[in-house]
């Protein structure tokens, strides 16, 4: 399997996730509104701010996982049977551990 391809989509996804990250801890460090109906409304711009930092925190490790394997060889083989990940499923999914058996199963 030619790795070559995929550490590139995986680095490139990686400096854009850093950004998108960045931008939100800029966000959360601006200063609130003293107004009571904008601090409400930037309350639940932080919660969702928060929950968008979460996923990417979570994709960002999935990738450090996948470049790691890329790295030991392993990439492209399923962490929890062995099996061959398909092509397909990595074209889709590209920081994926798991082959579409093993996933479903979880």
């Amino acid at each position: 399997m030619n790795t070559e391809s995929y550490e590139k989509i995986l680095r490139d996804r990686q400096r854009e996730l850093y950004r998108r990250l960045h931008k939100i801890e800029a966000d959360f460090e601006e200063p609130r509104n003293p107004d009571d109906d904008d601090r409400a409304a930037e309350r639940s711009n932080d919660e969702v701010l928060d929950e968008l930092g979460q996923v990417g925190q979570d994709e960002l490790r999935a990738i450090d996982a996948a470049l790691e394997r890329i790295a030991k060889g392993t990439f492209g083989t399923c962490v929890k049977c062995g099996s061959e990940i398909s092509e397909d499923r990595l074209k889709a999914v590209p920081y994926t551990p798991f082959c579409q058996e093993c996933a479903a199963a979880l």
